[in-house]
């Protein structure tokens, strides 16, 4: 498992080089329709189930939006929402989101503990990896290896994602194939701790 975590960061990371080169003001002309859903600068969504766009990193976004035009990555409320846009499009738009400030959200404290000590330093019973270990101490992310930003992220939508790649319904890449097998391990209460304690964690 720590073999093809290395290979994937390295990988991902020489991939993620190639595609940092998206222009934030030309992002920012089609980044309108987004509101809709993500809201203003991708910082508030309409729901708790969609993500927050701003600052989740704009290598990790640019792969997103690329998988999920070319169907890698099915969500079915982004059909053909994408279809009309080039690949520089979505590179700009990534650099546009990741330029925007991010909000957080007020963690339950009833749910901090448990959380963090998941998020921190996994569960060494279960094999559960620490998720900072990729994801940053503060849930920064990794730009380079295109790990997303999980700091002040919804928390029904990671939710929402760690129960998707958990029963294989978002699969189809080597970072996804990395998730499932750290989520296949999580217990739906280690979920609704980890999920709670990454949105406010700053």
């Amino acid at each position: 498992m720590k073999k093809l975590i290395a290979g994937v960061v390295l990988g991902v990371g020489l991939t993620a080089l190639a595609h940092g080169a998206g222009n934030p003001e030309a992002g920012q002309q089609n980044a309108a329709v987004c509101a809709g859903c993500h809201g203003q600068g991708g910082a508030q969504p309409v729901m708790a189930t969609y993500p927050k766009l701003a600052g989740i990193g704009e290598n990790y976004l640019y792969r997103q939006l690329s998988n999920i035009k070319s169907g890698a990555r099915t969500v079915p409320e982004m059909t053909g929402l994408l279809n009309n846009l080039s690949d520089q499009d979505l590179q700009d738009l990534a650099a546009y989101f990741n330029q925007q400030g991010v909000s957080i959200a007020q963690a339950n404290p009833d749910l901090v503990e448990r959380g963090a000590a998941i998020y921190r330093g996994g569960n060494l019973a279960s094999g559960v990896p620490a998720c900072a270990g990729c994801h940053s101490p503060q849930g920064k992310g990794n730009e380079p290896a295109g790990y997303p930003r999980l700091g002040g992220q919804n928390a029904d939508y990671v939710a929402k994602q760690l129960k998707a790649f958990r029963d294989g319904t978002r699969s189809g890449t080597l970072n996804a194939q990395i998730m499932a097998d750290v989520a296949a391990r999580l217990s739906d209460a280690e979920i609704e701790a980890v999920a709670n304690y990454v949105s406010g964690l700053h």
